[in-house]
């Protein structure tokens, strides 16, 4: 009996390890899988390349259940707009799987973005494929990435996801316009707070 529990713990460990996220992709890395095409709200079809612009691409892991994301929700507008005038392309993900059927189903998607008042890329990450690529644990959690496609800020949009009139360092914008300018980002990583994702 203990042999055999003995020989059971490393195929559970094996398990465990393959359930779990890979680590956060590390400053300097490059876009995962610029070329693959994720369903957006728009019914297109479109990946990380479509999506950038000449100065870069900001993505970020979203959904429509979170209480943060929702708390988020102005904020995530206001950046998104200040990402494409600063001529950074913006793309959302919803890795939510387990929650297909329970308010992050793309027809929810998109009724969502349009109450919210979305006017950007909106896509569905099937099976958490990409949230798996970029080890992408919350929503909401950005990863700004810089005109030579190299992540260059990882982490929250602010530092105060309760209270909005409490922000003192807005980490996201700042990092935007630090791009924008061709400059070092001087913040390249935020602790994200959130909603764990929901992965199968």
């Amino acid at each position: 009996m203990k042999k055999t529990m003995f020989l059971a713990l490393p195929a559970l460990a094996l398990a465990v390890l393959t359930l779990a996220p890979a680590d956060p992709l590390p400053i300097g890395a490059s876009l995962p899988n610029p070329e693959v095409k994720m369903k957006d709200i728009s019914g297109k079809e479109v990946s990380f390349k479509d999506a950038s612009r000449k100065n870069g691409l900001l993505v970020m892991f979203s959904c429509n259940t979170c209480p943060v994301v929702k708390g988020y929700k102005a904020r995530t507008v206001a950046a998104a707009k200040h990402a494409l005038d600063s001529e950074v392309g913006v793309i959302l993900l919803n890795p939510n799987e387990a929650t297909r059927g329970d308010g992050d189903s793309f027809d929810d998607m998109k009724a969502y973005a349009k109450q919210s008042g979305y006017n950007f890329n909106y896509v569905i990450d099937n099976n958490s494929k990409m949230a798996d690529a970029f080890g992408a644990n919350r929503t909401p959690e950005c990863f700004l990435f810089d005109k030579n496609g190299k992540l260059v800020y990882h982490g929250a949009i602010d530092d105060n996801a309760g209270d909005a009139d409490g922000v003192s360092k807005q980490y996201l914008i700042k990092a935007i316009d630090e791009v924008k300018a061709g400059s070092p980002v001087s913040v390249k990583e935020s602790r994200s707070v959130g909603c764990g994702i929901k992965r199968v």
